[in-house]
């Protein structure tokens, strides 16, 4: 064991990293956990693809303002693939259209989705919060925060079996999203997590990289919260947002 003050060797700020992902990680939500089990209604998925759309759409917008900021050509080309990942190199391409596909697949219009004019209004508070977090702190919580990507493909896997499995009007074009992210976020935590090993060297450096972490996935948890009040229990829906059909 280590006292506050003492720096981390990299394995163990590593295990600290994945300590926050098992503990807080919002595979453990129970509105995820309803999902994944088929016991959502049509029209809760479907709140859930609308609100999770903004998030989405967001992400490259949060990574170009990182960008911004990088201080080499080096460390730009590796961030600027995330951007062309969501945003795709052409129309019709990149991880915010395959999004829509699923949008599309749960019966919503897409230009009302992409309006975002009935997401929840946590849901705009989280992820606007989120891109000027990244926008705000230093470059190493930036990069820290993506770290909830270490733990994305076991979500995604009982994502996509669970929903296939359990929603008969779930399709595997539906849920297109998720195929290329079983290798894109693997590769991605391969340079973030090896870049803040690196540069977090003193125990401030290494708390603020696990703060972090923290915040994102109080992010997600967020949304998901959002939805479980709004859609679930106690079923109250704000003003303005979506009301399903």
């Amino acid at each position: 064991m280590t006292d506050n003050n003492t720096a981390l060797t990299q394995e163990q700020l590593e295990a600290a990293l994945r300590q926050i992902g098992a503990e807080r990680y919002h595979n453990l939500h129970p509105f995820h956990r309803m999902l994944h089990a088929g016991q959502c209604t049509r029209a809760q998925v479907q709140a859930w693809a609308l609100n999770r759309y903004y998030y989405q759409a967001m992400i490259p917008v949060k990574d170009a303002t990182l960008l911004a900021r990088l201080p080499t050509a080096e460390l730009r080309r590796e961030w600027r693939r995330r951007i062309v990942d969501h945003d795709g190199d052409a129309p019709g391409t990149g991880g915010i259209a395959r999004w829509m596909k699923l949008v599309e697949g749960v019966g919503l219009d897409l230009a009302y989705a992409e309006s975002t004019q009935g997401i929840l209004p946590t849901t705009r508070f989280a992820v606007d919060a989120y891109v000027a977090w990244v926008r705000d702190r230093s470059i190493l919580e930036a990069i820290a925060s993506s770290l909830t990507e270490m733990f994305s493909p076991t979500i995604i896997s009982e994502r996509v079996s669970g929903m296939l499995a359990n929603y008969d009007w779930i399709t595997k074009d539906t849920l297109a999203y998720f195929t290329p992210r079983l290798t894109q976020a693997p590769r991605d935590v391969e340079f973030a997590l090896g870049y803040c090993k690196q540069h977090a060297r003193t125990r401030a450096e290494q708390d603020a990289v696990l703060g972090a972490l923290r915040f994102k996935c109080d992010v997600l948890w967020a949304q998901l919260d959002a939805l479980h009040y709004a859609y679930v229990t106690p079923g109250l829906i704000p003003p303005g947002a979506f009301v399903p059909a």
